[in-house]
């Protein structure tokens, strides 16, 4: 395989959540044409400092991932595509972008972005090797190898997979766990036919993107009614995350936790609380710890005001429960803590609430 940076080990002081400030897509107004706060990444990370979980040095920095290394998915067709301003306009959803010369667009929109990409794939490997990975951005699951949409113009998702599969001894398996409230179609049509992936996806059945053909890819599809709540939504996360982790132990889990699903979301249209967030969150990263599988997470779509508190208050909570921590690396369950929470839902899913 090509050389690339992005699987050089980082200092092993570092926790495995990765980001970047390029992360964040910030100017002139533009980003205020998207029902979205395009600086939600940065606030996730300014959240967990000011809660002293962690410091600038103790994070992984992203790095951009190459043409060289998108190339592993995409077609060389479709990134020259992305050299034209109404075309990443279409994808990114926000018009006035067609109007920009494509430079421009290159350094203020697909730039962080790719930068995110880039840190969805090294924080694969940084799952395989240190047990768990956060990449504060990414998840971007309408794109496949060779189309772009619903402001997804990578397929970091599928990337990530394929570069541990063609690079990392052992890893054979892939489980994708999509619980944003859209349905992950890119990484299903790039996996359509992959029996390596077992697709796992909960959506709204009603909105975007309805791609009727992605759907023979799902191996376990939860389709959610308007206004769906806690209640049932977490059940039915918890049935079917054990249910897929039963059938078949993978090498590999890809969180795509998206915070769409959030009460008030203009785009999701269900009706999920942030409790509801923290504790789905909670009920995946269990599964996967007490099975010790590696576990990477996204964070994906969800761009309300108040949803990088919530991506912030999940991962304080991961982190009070043991469920992720600097020091556990791969060795998982020596951890009592973890021991202790496996036995406890182990009992069934303890107060839901």
């Amino acid at each position: 395989p090509h050389r690339t940076e992005l699987y050089e080990d980082p200092p092993t002081a570092c926790w495995p959540i990765v980001y970047s400030p390029d992360y964040n897509i910030t100017f002139v107004g533009l980003e205020k044409l998207h029902p979205f706060d395009a600086g939600k990444w940065g606030k996730v990370i300014n959240f967990l400092k000011e809660e002293k979980l962690i410091a600038d040095d103790l994070i992984v920095q992203a790095r951009e991932a190459t043409d060289e290394d998108l190339l592993v998915v995409h077609t060389r067709r479709y990134l020259n595509k992305l050299k034209w301003s109404f075309v990443v306009a279409t994808i990114t959803e926000i018009p006035p972008v067609a109007f920009l010369p494509n430079f421009l667009v290159q350094r203020k929109v697909l730039k962080p972005l790719r930068t995110q990409t880039g840190g969805t794939i090294m924080a694969g490997k940084l799952a395989v090797d240190r047990g768990w990975a956060i990449n504060v951005g990414g998840g971007f699951h309408h794109c496949s190898s060779d189309k772009g949409g619903g402001f997804c113009a990578y397929a970091d998702i599928t990337l990530a997979i394929k570069f541990l599969f063609e690079r990392v001894q052992g890893v054979s398996k892939a489980t994708i766990i999509d619980l944003d409230a859209h349905q992950g179609n890119g990484h299903e049509r790039d996996f359509m036919d992959d029996h390596r992936v077992y697709i796992m996806d909960a959506y709204n059945r009603y909105i975007y993107p309805g791609d009727g053909f992605a759907k023979r890819a799902i191996k376990r599809k939860v389709e959610l009614e308007w206004g769906t709540e806690d209640t049932e939504y977490l059940q039915k996360v918890h049935t079917h995350v054990e249910g897929a982790l039963n059938e078949l132990k993978p090498d590999i889990i890809v969180y795509n936790a998206g915070t769409d699903i959030l009460d008030g979301d203009p785009l999701g249209g269900l009706a999920i609380s942030p409790q509801g967030i923290v504790k789905r969150d909670e009920v995946v990263f269990k599964a996967a710890r007490s099975r010790r599988i590696p576990i990477l997470m996204v964070t994906s779509g969800g761009y309300q005001k108040r949803t990088a508190r919530i991506i912030a208050d999940s991962i304080l909570n991961l982190h009070n429960l043991g469920l992720i921590d600097k020091e556990l690396a791969a060795s998982g369950a020596e951890n009592p803590k973890v021991e202790q929470m496996i036995r406890d839902s182990a009992k069934g899913l303890t107060n839901l609430s």
